[in-house]
């Protein structure tokens, strides 16, 4: 069976190897020395201040809905994961849907102040399949109206742009290391802060809003990630660059393989680094791509429908209309990309969807 993605799982003795260190030290939670190794890891690697990790993806973009939010109206992209829309929903802000960039399928910048009201207070933009949005844009807007700027930067672990990485734009981005995602924790997320003092607020508001171990700052919430996940990441760490060029080869097999077809390819920013997190395609109708799916599926290979249904039409939403986004969503699919694909197998995918469209 082939799925859409799966894990890279880095030798086990390594990992354990990682895991006797905690093992040692006793130490399982509450920011031990493997958190806060990752952590520096990741900073100096990516040369990126306040980046603080955390339990999953999602808790980051509560976080930081909940201190930017003020349960004003968020403007949002309709083609994201669903936490993008969930996280606004449940911090008590009102979702305003912008239509999308008919070519890159992020926020579309030009139609962003349209939807600006006197309730407005952030701007939630999502990097799309580690496709960064029209960044400047999205920043002068921001700080024309004084919006605060939160990025889902789910996608983007070692994406750069413009020689700087992307986690350095944006009041907030928010990062997923989720298992299926290019570099993981097993489950877990990251948020970056440019701003000291917002960065602090964010730091002991995801641990209960603690200053020492009896006294608080204020609220907060438990989105502390454990060692075993740090471990995991550490394990994975020295893979991360043969993670990138292995998943880089198998898309240009599928570029070159799949050329001829009547499908659009993402359009990836000048100055985008792209770290190959998906591949997706778009088909010439949602019924061509039900035909390709179902052929797939026949043959035991499962792609995923990534981003579908458009958010703005959700069942508990009131969303506004975004064509673009609701014809794209209906066409989309993403294709497996794994470490672990062999190319053979790529091959015989893109035959089947070949075969599928003529």
């Amino acid at each position: 069976m082939i799925n859409v993605t799966q894990t890279f799982l880095p030798p086990q003795n390594e990992y354990q190897s990682i895991l006797e260190r905690v093992w040692k030290s006793k130490w399982l939670t509450n920011r031990g020395e493997l958190v806060r190794e990752l952590e520096a890891k990741i900073q100096d690697s990516m040369h990126i201040k306040n980046c603080l990790i955390m339990n999953n993806g999602t808790i980051p973009l509560q976080l930081a809905l909940k201190l930017l939010g003020n349960g004003g109206e968020i403007i949002t992209t309709p083609f994201s994961y669903v936490a993008t829309t969930s996280s606004i929903i449940w911090e008590s802000c009102t979702p305003v849907f912008v239509d999308i960039d008919p070519i890159y399928w992020t926020i579309d910048p030009y139609k962003i102040e349209a939807a600006i009201t006197p309730k407005t207070t952030c701007i939630l933009a999502t990097h799309v399949f580690g496709n960064v949005c029209e960044i400047k844009a999205i920043e002068e807007i921001a700080k024309k109206y004084n919006l605060q700027t939160i990025y889902d930067a789910a996608h983007c672990f070692g994406v750069s742009y413009k020689g700087q990485s992307v986690f350095s734009f944006g009041d907030v981005s928010t990062c997923s290391f989720h298992a299926t995602k290019v570099f993981h924790t097993g489950e877990g997320g990251m948020i970056c802060a440019q701003n000291d003092e917002l960065f602090h607020h964010i730091y002991y508001s995801h641990n209960f809003g603690h200053n020492g171990p009896e006294a608080f700052y204020g609220v907060g919430i438990n989105g502390k990630i454990s060692e075993l996940n740090a471990a995991m990441g550490l394990a994975v760490w020295p893979y991360f660059d043969e993670i990138v060029s292995r998943r880089k080869e198998i898309v240009e097999t599928y570029l070159t393989l799949l050329a001829d077809v009547n499908l659009q390819f993402i359009s990836l920013r000048v100055g985008l680094d792209w770290n190959y997190s998906y591949f997706p395609v778009v088909f010439e109708s949602e019924d061509v791509l039900n035909r390709v799916m179902q052929d797939l599926n026949k043959q035991d290979i499962f792609p995923r429908r990534y981003f579908y249904p458009s958010l703005n039409t959700l069942s508990y939403i009131d969303g506004q209309s975004c064509p673009i986004a609701e014809d794209i969503s209906k066409r989309v699919l993403c294709l497996p990309l794994y470490h672990g694909l062999a190319l053979t197998q790529v091959r015989s995918i893109s035959k089947i969807v070949i075969d599928s469209i003529c």
